[in-house]
């Protein structure tokens, strides 16, 4: 059973249906799939390492298993673009283990129903207990259950950039040593 984070509408819990072996065998995970229609079609892929930072390179290849298995099942009736990303640093949360695993950063979460008269709450990540997502907000910790919510993401903030750059460096996807060192600005008065 797919979370509707992950797919919302039936089409994309088809498509999840399609894509989610693919995507494992190659060693990813599915974060979130959408089709998208408007002027055009689009498949929107969003996948992931079970560990984060996933690459350029890495979201090319899963565009071509991708599409090679859609040509076999041609769920998509229109024609359609594909379009594999990365979660970004402000990500969609859809899976119970990213709350954990996010838990003491900001978060958006929306529920589908009300709850307590509101349906947005935003506030810091306090793990998972059972089927709950725990989130610090003005009033104290609260618990939702994950079947309530309709939306989660995290927040841009600077401790989530500076823990997703600690991540990419220590993964080895940024070396510093491939940088040039910033020279001061010299003028051509201070050479006297």
């Amino acid at each position: 059973m797919t979370n509707d984070l992950i797919a919302k509408a039936a089409i994309d819990r088809r498509m999840a249906e399609i894509i989610t072996p693919v995507i494992e065998d190659m060693g990813f995970e599915l974060v979130r799939v959408r089709l998208m229609s408007g002027k055009s079609t689009t498949l929107q892929i969003m996948a992931d390492k079970p560990e984060g930072g996933i690459e350029v390179d890495d979201c090319a290849e899963i565009s071509q298993a991708v599409s090679a298995i859609l040509d076999v099942e041609d769920p998509i009736l229109d024609e359609y673009t594909l379009e594999v990303s990365s979660p970004g640093i402000d990500r969609p949360l859809t899976r119970l283990k990213d709350f954990e695993m996010f838990e003491g950063y900001e978060a958006k979460i929306e529920t589908g129903e009300m709850i307590d008269g509101r349906r947005r709450f935003k506030g810091e990540l306090a793990g998972v207990e059972n089927d709950e997502v725990l989130i610090n907000v003005a009033e104290g910790t609260i618990g939702l259950k994950f079947g309530w919510l309709s939306d989660a993401k995290l927040v841009l903030t600077d401790d989530l950039i500076k823990e997703m750059l600690r991540q990419r460096k220590a993964s080895g996807a940024i070396d510093e040593t491939k940088f040039d060192e910033i020279q001061p600005d010299q003028s051509a008065e201070g050479d006297l």
